[in-house]
């Protein structure tokens, strides 16, 4: 039987304003939860990824979750960051020139700050690889049918995230894909993942809440 690798794709450390996670910390819950690979997403910056990768190279995919004038969008294999408040054009455009993999944020999610318009996303569906048909921290169901029924309409890649702002989310939606190493090889493994997904409790977000409130009224920095 080949070998299958387990993958989380959609996740967050202290790099992002709404998360506490150390670094470390990933590091150590990937272990302890047996996930091989994990692309580290957090807000509008690559930098706690480039590091955490230089902590754990054979661990970490580079990614990161950007917001742009529109909705966000979620891309692995970014080499630094994009910046926030572009054109989703302009985003996918920065991201093709480092030769990332392009997904979509929780797209219907109605309850995100960064989901997508109907009419927004046809306007982008064919200038990403994927759509993230699944995503734990959405407190809806049907918002994520939604999305599967879009990307299998219009025969989008489907991604799965967890979502995670604290370590007890790692894990929570994850693929089960044939190792690879570059985009292209992770493009062709997403043709045939087994998706292994649970929804998290609702009180997950209070975490992301708590941590914003320390940022601005106790003074916890941000590491930029």
């Amino acid at each position: 039987m080949d070998e299958l690798w387990t993958v989380e794709l959609h996740s967050h450390t202290e790099y992002s304003r709404d998360s506490r996670t150390a670094l470390e910390t990933v590091i150590e819950t990937c272990r302890v939860k047996g996930i091989d690979r994990i692309a580290i997403t957090d807000h509008n910056t690559a930098n706690g990824a480039l590091k955490l990768q230089q902590m754990a190279p054979e661990l970490v995919i580079v990614g990161e979750e950007i917001m742009t004038t529109e909705g966000e969008i979620l891309a692995f294999f970014v080499k630094e960051t994009i910046p926030a408040k572009l054109t989703p054009n302009e985003t996918i455009r920065r991201l093709r020139d480092q030769g990332a993999v392009i997904s979509v944020s929780h797209p219907y999610d109605r309850f995100r700050k960064g989901a997508w318009e109907e009419d927004q996303l046809l306007r982008i569906v064919d200038q990403v690889d994927a759509l993230e048909v699944f995503n734990s921290r959405c407190l809806i169901p049907e918002d994520n049918l939604k999305a599967l029924l879009f990307a299998q309409k219009y025969g989008k890649l489907g991604t799965v995230g967890s979502d995670a702002h604290i370590p007890y989310e790692l894990g929570h939606a994850v693929l089960k894909m044939r190792p690879f190493v570059s985009p292209e090889e992770f493009l062709i493994s997403l043709r045939t993942v087994v998706p292994v997904t649970t929804l998290s409790p609702f009180w997950v977000h209070g975490f992301s809440s708590i941590a914003k409130w320390q940022r601005k009224y106790l003074g916890i920095p941000q590491p930029s």
